[in-house]
């Protein structure tokens, strides 16, 4: 089934059952007022807004048009929000840009922090930038919402607490990030408000595409109205998303609608290679630092510059029939 939360100028908005096809939406508001609601009791719920859903189809329900539009983020707000770094490919290019080495631990212990959950952006609202130096970017990822997930979870299980996926745009401000991490403490101001696709999505929605806890598809990114980014999801990833889920659960139980990222989609090359720009014919980049890390190591000197004022990315995923899964983030930067 696919969720969505209108924006209805409240907090948490209302949560709507939407059509597969994206056109249509039923209120669930007789089941739960909010995802998070849903989220709090899973096990009652999805079985009946999965029935919900399956009268949405059939148009047995009534049913409104939907308009991505209109949608805020599956969860405006959630209790927590760790973004952690599934394809090292990434990790890899910003370190070889600076001339250091990948430890060796990267690559069985997954990078992960916690980013701020308490005011998501609109899958179209704006981005706020208020200063162009603090270098803004776009990171094209994918995320999984759980439902509660006990404290010490086996890699195996934490696949099974995985109820709901979507896509996100998470804004980094690649200035900043220096400094802060310099202090040993990691990210904070260097890490806005992220924005989520305008629908989630139960596993089971993506078919064959869905396997191990990664999805098999591509993630499109365009940036000013071009192809910027189609890399493979599920190629490259060196962690799954269960893989994540059960590294945050290691110490802590995580609540009934904890978010987990899986940080920047990257591949390689198909010759081994850091990955070519899709006007080159390659898969491009789901970031504007990947392609300004490779400009270094190769020319010296990164060229391509961040995102300022004006500037506009969409992130989206299709089916292999060229449909919309998760509807689009749609985004423009603009002077805060």
């Amino acid at each position: 089934m696919k969720l969505a939360t209108l924006n209805d100028g409240t907090r948490d908005g209302k949560l709507v059952v939407v059509s597969k096809d994206l056109t249509r939406y039923c209120r669930a508001d007789n089941i739960a007022p909010t995802l998070q609601a849903a989220l709090d009791d899973w096990a009652q719920c999805a079985p009946k807004l999965q029935n919900l859903a399956t009268d949405v189809e059939h148009q047995s329900v009534p049913c409104e048009r939907f308009h991505e539009r209109e949608a805020h983020s599956p969860l405006p707000r959630a209790y927590q929000w760790a973004d952690g770094s599934a394809y090292i490919n990434h990790v890899e290019l910003v370190r070889k840009a600076r001339d250091a080495e990948v430890p060796d631990s990267f690559y069985h212990d997954p990078l992960m922090y916690q980013g701020g959950s308490d005011a998501f952006l609109p899958p179209r609202a704006d981005i706020p930038l208020g200063d162009p130096a603090w270098g803004c970017d776009m990171e094209g990822e994918i995320a999984c919402i759980t439902d509660d997930v006990p404290m010490g979870v086996s890699k195996a299980d934490a696949a099974g607490h995985i109820k709901l996926l979507m896509l996100v745009n998470d804004v980094s401000l690649r200035g900043l990030i220096p400094d802060e991490l310099a202090k040993g403490f990691g990210f904070f101001q260097s890490k806005p408000s992220s924005a989520f696709s305008p629908v989630c999505i139960t596993p089971d929605e993506l078919g064959d595409a869905w396997q191990d806890s990664v999805i098999h598809l591509p993630l499109t990114i365009d940036y000013n109205g071009e192809p910027f980014g189609r890399a493979e999801v599920g190629q490259d990833a060196t962690f799954t998303l269960a893989d994540l889920v059960a590294h945050a659960a290691k110490t802590r139980p995580l609540g009934a609608g904890c978010i987990i990222g899986s940080g920047t989609v990257s591949n390689k090359d198909e010759d081994g290679g850091p990955g070519k720009p899709v006007a080159e014919g390659g898969r491009g980049y789901s970031c504007i630092a990947e392609i300004r890390m490779i400009e270094t190591i190769y020319e010296g000197e990164a060229k391509t510059r961040f995102m300022r004022a004006g500037d506009t990315v969409r992130v989206e995923m299709k089916d292999k029939d060229g449909h919309s899964i998760f509807g689009a983030i749609e985004q423009k930067v603009v002077a805060a």
